[in-house]
């Protein structure tokens, strides 16, 4: 299949394109400029309330007729580019490809040549987040503004988090194989230290800062850390003798815990970018400047990987040892135990997870934002999906004035893509082509070359919470279309497997939850048969550790809450969850906001989603979930948790 790689199949259609947005685009930034000006955030507020001069109110009063007579001045041109922007949409094509060249000798293609489908089996990490990327006039209404500042500081965190070192950590002592929180106390930096040694209720595990130094001693807040590695550098950090595995003394005697269960999923942090500052309400907020470390209730052998220079705390010469070590971690994380109720680790993580592979984004409505997030996220991703969806009349019965806000970025080559849009968007969700975009990605050969494939699917349901119908109709068209785009796809039969399917997800906001008893409907429908959900236990009952995604939004500037770190602390607690996420209003009498938290004992709104297939796959392999996590790094810069989850895929066939 062809990728495109340009809205237009000609320069000449793409020029004309060019030309009648640029006649539209006056109107359209003098209206939301002079929209936004009447909805100010809660943030804007509080600094009018600090401000004697009211000086933004007065800038406010001023611009105003000003902003007014341009939009009436620029409204003749945006007719006239609007009679020629129009029809080209019928032509338009329904995203765009964008990889980053240079870059694909070291990446795809070499993550291609790591796995070859034998062996343990290779994990693979999926996430999703809603930014809430609109216009600004739009995005007030969720309480967040500045929509390009945003879309930048965003793709730098997301980057920096994914492409962090990750650091292997494991404790010598006869007696206690865990991270005490004493103990965990003593790593963490002074601006994080407050955070390490808390006791952490409940189940929930933890990630929090912790400064970290390597590389000759640099700190995480340099130019490194901050951006992210080098382009030249392998994102994932997997060359053995750069792991650094960090060792805590225990009693004298004591021996490494090897032949403990160890825990996986505590992971480094080495740098989580911000923007400019001024941009954005939480930019003295120094990302880049902590790291990450697993919580005290990592059990035994907390770790993580990391990529640190020769400096990285072993003697010179100390290759061979640390590669002894690292292949100790290695095995026993085969035969590990995690939570005693669950089959795989969870946690509340102040970063994206390290190694972060496909990432799948919605509500990336703004086309200049999505350029900006685009740009920033190469540095991580070699191969990005953006601008998707439809506008105008075409493929869809109402005028659709926004693209569906659906992103994709992977580091695995994109083989072929698909995009559907639902039909029957009602009211204010109609105006935007909200869809489902489609991807199979090579993730690997087997020696005797055949393809190692997986399917992804990103969508973003209908909003309105009293459409439950509607939902319906769009999860049985999803299935429908996840069925077609498979068979389409697939170039392997029964007597001619060509490619071996490694996993098969569906991610994206479900405008749904599993507590609400308004959205049985949606509970209950058979993609949950089909598809598995790691947070739910059935129809209506969610697992203890599950939380909400959905943030209060009056709340989305409270310190207790502006930071990664603070928002991880609060999401830890019951009474912070029953303050800071959003919970669904009950449609009967008597039945107001406080009755419902109480119902859903603080857990919140969940309608961010991953789920995975368990069946479909290679016959002789099994793709089982590794971890998941709910992640606060973009506090502040979107009303919604991204959640990520790692699948362990394995072939039960011994590497020779």
């Amino acid at each position: 299949m062809v990728l495109y790689t340009t809205p237009f199949p000609t320069s000449c259609l793409s020029a004309l394109h060019a030309v009648s947005w640029a006649l539209i685009f006056p109107c359209y930034w003098l209206l939301d400029r002079l929209a936004a000006s009447f909805r100010p955030t809660t943030y804007e507020k509080r600094q009018r309330a600090d401000d004697p001069c009211c000086l933004q109110l007065l800038c406010t009063l001023l611009f105003t007729p000003i902003y007014l007579a341009l939009l009436v001045a620029s409204l003749p041109l945006a007719l006239v580019g609007f009679i020629f922007w129009s029809p080209l949409q019928s032509v338009r094509r329904p995203y765009v490809y964008s990889r980053l060249q240079d870059k694909g000798a070291a990446g795809g293609a070499a993550l291609l040549s790591e796995w070859k489908g034998v062996g343990t089996g290779k994990s693979f990490c999926f996430a999703t987040a809603n930014l809430c990327l609109l216009p600004d006039a739009l995005a007030r209404l969720n309480n967040l503004f500045n929509t390009q500042a945003r879309a930048r500081e965003i793709g730098q965190r997301i980057r920096n988090g994914a492409a962090r070192p990750q650091i292997k950590i494991y404790i010598d002592s006869p007696t206690n194989t865990s991270i005490s929180a004493a103990s965990f106390s003593s790593l963490v930096s002074p601006q994080g230290g407050d955070g390490g040694a808390r006791a952490v209720p409940g189940s929930i595990k933890r990630t929090s800062s912790v400064e970290y130094k390597g590389d000759g001693g640099r700190h995480g807040g340099g130019d490194e850390a901050a951006n992210g590695p080098a382009p030249s550098d392998p994102a994932d950090g997997g060359n053995p003798e750069d792991a650094c595995i960090v060792r805590i003394g225990g009693e004298e005697g004591g021996r490494p815990p090897e032949a403990d269960d160890p825990a996986a999923g505590s992971q480094a942090r080495n740098g989580a970018g911000g923007g400019p500052k001024g941009q954005t309400p939480n930019h003295s907020q120094r990302d880049g400047d902590s790291g990450s470390l697993g919580s005290p209730s990592a059990s035994r052998e907390s770790l993580v990987k990391a990529r640190a220079g020769p400096d990285c705390g072993a003697e010179p010469g100390a290759n061979s040892k640390l590669l002894y070590k690292a292949s100790v971690v290695k095995k026993a994380a085969t035969r590990r135990r995690r939570h005693p109720d669950e089959a795989f680790d969870h946690e509340v993580s102040a970063f994206f997870p390290a190694n972060l592979d496909f990432l799948c984004l919605q509500e990336v409505f703004d086309k200049r934002a999505a350029t900006k997030l685009k740009d920033q996220l190469h540095g991580y991703f070699e191969y990005i999906l953006y601008d998707v969806g439809v506008y105008g009349c075409h493929g869809c019965c109402k005028f659709k004035f926004l693209n569906s806000g659906l992103f994709f970025a992977s580091r695995y080559p994109v083989m072929d893509v698909a995009y559907h849009c639902y039909p029957n968007g009602r009211g204010s969700d109609a105006l935007a082509s909200k869809g489902a975009l489609f991807l199979k990605v090579q993730v690997g050969s087997t020696p005797q070359d055949q393809r190692i494939v997986g399917y992804i699917a990103c969508t973003h349901l209908h909003a309105l919470a009293e459409d439950s119908a509607i939902r319906c109709e769009q999860l049985d068209l999803l299935q429908d279309w996840l069925a077609d785009f498979r068979k389409s796809t697939s170039s392997s039969s029964a007597a001619n497997p060509e490619e071996l399917v490694a996993f098969d997800v569906v991610c994206g906001d479900l405008n749904f939850d599993n507590c609400s008893s308004d959205d049985k409907l949606e509970q209950q429908h058979a993609l949950f048969t089909r598809y598995k959900d790691p947070c739910r236990l059935g129809p209506g009952e969610e697992k203890p550790w599950a939380i909400g995604t959905l943030l209060e939004i009056n709340g989305l500037y409270d310190e207790d809450v502006c930071t990664p770190d603070n928002l991880q602390k609060v999401l830890e607690s019951e009474e912070g969850r029953r303050e800071y996420l959003a919970f669904p209003t009950s449609k009967s009498p008597g039945g107001g906001q406080k009755g419902r938290k109480d119902l859903l004992k603080g857990n919140g709104r969940r309608i961010d989603y991953m789920l995975h297939a368990e069946d479909g796959l290679c016959p002789d392999w099994k793709a089982e979930v590794e971890e998941f996590s709910f992640i606060t790094q973009l506090s502040g810069l979107t009303d919604h948790l991204p959640v990520a989850m790692r699948l362990m895929v394995s072939s039960g066939e011994e590497e020779v």
